[in-house]
């Protein structure tokens, strides 16, 4: 499984977990719907003139001094809620991540009922059985090395996503690209960017219980470290109409981050968890997809956050309009927490990305992912284009 950096072994442990058939389309066209906000070029002049490395936007530090009462708590101010895509800013605060606090992380639950989940649309397949979710095997680092934990602060307080490092075109080998849903970053029509977001590959790699990851020490529980997100992108439809309880937005809920580590050292998020998987866009319908192996960290009762899950089943559709794209849907028990998570299939013996985890029923027996398209694959050039001569 080339496409999954790692030893032998590990390569094999994904193969095993994953068991889908694999698909013979090709990806779709290039034709690409960018972020919002400012253009690539104003976004990159922007970045070149930001305070450590960030553009800042208004209610945001812009010194040394207003940066260190951002770090000392000035973050919690959410009436200067930054909300265009050119104002995204997410200074590094050392140590704030620890795992007490990554344990008080609550999920960030986008639910939806069977009423208002586009039952009436022609395009929407029937409910799906539920699916039980199973653990995956650990550590994880060797069984499923690209997904983590994506934390963050909202206004509601700390909370707690599922990503996965996705191949970057522009640094082959190189990358420092997370895969996730867009409302773990933004918060839609209500609000604006979420704060404080980071990345942690292999999330309690051992799978201690909820109650020693707490009080474990950082290596137990980031054993690759705690990666900042220094950029994001998400759609612009899911900016204007996302929302938490499932809606035409969803069909847009997706986002990249771009990270660097908390602390010093040279190497890419990719060479350091040695695992990526590539974005296949344009994926086949959910009828000729196949098999799809949704993965992630449930954190709403019955599960407590600790663990990594996947579930694995045939996605048929759902949809919310006639003029959004159909979803994918499958028979699944996660629950919230699991949001971002990648949704992985086999295409020709290669493991990639065609989905992430955007909404579920109240009942939590199935999952719902947007497909990735136009919209999807500008978002993912626009991000790998500003980085693309730095790393």
């Amino acid at each position: 499984m080339p496409s999954i950096r790692r030893s032998a072994a590990a390569a094999a442990a994904v193969a095993a977990l994953l068991a889908v058939s694999a698909t013979a389309c090709g990806p779709g066209d290039d034709n690409a719907g960018s972020a919002p906000g400012a253009s690539a070029a104003a976004q990159d002049e922007a970045q070149d003139k930001a305070e450590d490395g960030l553009k800042l936007p208004d209610g945001v530090p812009t010194s040394l001094d207003e940066l260190r009462k951002w770090k000392d708590g000035g973050w919690k101010d959410w009436e200067h809620w930054a909300r265009k895509a050119s104002e995204f800013a997410n200074p590094v605060i050392k140590d704030f991540w620890q795992p007490s606090r990554m344990a008080e992380a609550k999920d960030s639950p986008n639910t939806v009922t069977a009423q208002s989940a586009g039952e009436d649309q022609p395009a929407t397949d029937p409910e799906p059985p539920a699916t039980q979710a199973v653990q995956v095997s650990r550590p994880y680092h060797q069984n499923m090395a690209p997904v983590g934990k994506v934390f963050f602060d909202s206004p509601e307080g700390p909370m707690v996503c599922s990503g996965t490092v996705v191949d970057d075109p522009a640094h082959p080998g190189r990358s420092n690209l997370v895969w996730t849903a867009g409302h773990c970053v933004h918060s839609g029509k209500s609000g604006g960017w979420m704060r404080n977001i980071v990345f942690v590959p292999s999330y309690n790699d051992n799978g201690l219980p909820a109650d020693r990851a707490q009080a474990a020490a950082s290596q137990e529980v980031a054993p690759y470290g705690v990666w900042w997100a220094d950029w994001s992108q998400t759609s612009s439809q899911w900016i204007d109409e996302g929302g938490h309880t499932g809606n035409v937005g969803s069909a847009y809920d997706f986002a990249v981050l771009h990270v660097k580590p908390e602390g010093s050292g040279g190497k890419s998020l990719q060479e350091t968890v040695g695992a990526s998987v590539p974005v296949w866009f344009d994926a086949p319908p959910a009828a000729r997809v196949g098999s799809v192996g949704a993965y992630g960290y449930p954190a709403a009762p019955p599960y407590d956050g600790a663990l990594m899950f996947s579930c694995l089943d045939r996605p048929g559709r759902l949809s919310f309009s006639p003029t959004a794209p159909t979803m994918y849907r499958i028979g699944c028990t996660m629950t919230g927490g699991s949001s971002g998570g990648g949704w992985l299939v086999n295409r020709g013996g290669r493991t990639v990305l065609v989905s992430n985890t955007s909404i579920s029923s109240n009942a939590h027996t199935w999952l719902a992912g947007p497909r990735l398209g136009g919209e999807a694959k500008g978002v993912f050039d626009a991000i790998s284009r500003k980085f693309a001569a730095t790393g």
